[in-house]
């Protein structure tokens, strides 16, 4: 199908309800793999919208709705699709995990533990991750609702990090496990070029921490090489894999470990 480019400007809030309703939105989910053994461990599941004849990515309109009721609603709904399309084969493979990004004014509500609970991803609170950005780290009700997950063995990832110093002090504000390196960093990894000044803070972070390192991104073998040297454990980029539907996971994961 082919994409054309669409001003989000021009997307509103009801444009977006229109499309809930309409049921034009659905998941897709990108393979995470890891670096080591280039072995899929689990994906990320991201929203896509089917518009007229254009099929647009989260970042298109999540944000026209951020601190409004329909996020919540599109965060139930992704847990719901998740565990329809994926509960049986999360059951049958408990290595894999998957990744879900959780806005910050739904923590510490009460809803996101509902939503598991009813869709029955309840069950696999060992197989979730959730994503929270920096600039959505919630109050302190949600923090103690995302360290609550912790305990119940929910694992937190937070998502879009740069390294910074404002990055790493947030990382004490929750119990993440796992950061997600952002792809414009990854992206400055270029054969022949000079090494990125990031690049030596994320060797020590590695080694002097028990942080599991996702690098978003990563779309050629060189960058997946010097990621690897660098102690970084898990992947995820078009290099491995682009965007799958549920079933296409399914059949990339199966030919992976048959491989």
């Amino acid at each position: 199908m082919t994409e054309r480019v669409v001003n989000a400007d021009t997307i509103t809030t009801e444009d977006v309800r229109g499309a809930m309703d309409r049921g034009e939105l659905f998941v897709e989910y990108q393979p995470i793999v890891s670096l080591v053994t280039r072995r899929s461990v689990g994906a990320e599941a991201l929203v896509r919208w089917r518009r007229n004849d254009t099929v647009l990515p989260a970042s298109k309109f999540v944000t026209q709705i951020e601190n409004t009721p329909l996020s919540g609603r599109l965060t139930y709904w992704v847990i719901e699709t998740i565990a329809r399309e994926l509960g049986d084969w999360l059951t049958r493979h408990s290595d894999i995990y998957i990744s879900i990004n959780v806005p910050p004014e739904i923590l510490g509500r009460g809803g996101l533990e509902y939503a598991a609970v009813r869709s029955g991803l309840r069950a696999h609170v060992s197989q979730v991750l959730l994503e929270i950005t920096e600039r959505g780290v919630p109050d302190q009700l949600g923090l103690n609702a995302l360290n609550m997950m912790a305990e119940q063995g929910v694992r937190l990832a937070l998502d879009d990090v740069f390294l910074t110093g404002a990055n790493l002090a947030v990382l004490s504000r929750g119990r993440f496990e796992v950061i997600k390196i952002d792809r414009k960093l990854i992206s400055q990894l270029v054969e022949h070029a000079p090494e990125p000044a990031w690049l030596p803070g994320l060797r020590s972070l590695l080694l002097h921490s028990q942080l599991q390192v996702i690098a978003e991104g990563v779309e050629s073998h060189y960058q997946a090489e010097v990621l690897t040297q660098a102690g970084v454990q898990m992947g995820q980029g078009f290099l491995f894999s682009a965007s799958l539907t549920a079933r296409a996971l399914m059949q990339f994961q199966a030919q992976d470990h048959a491989s």
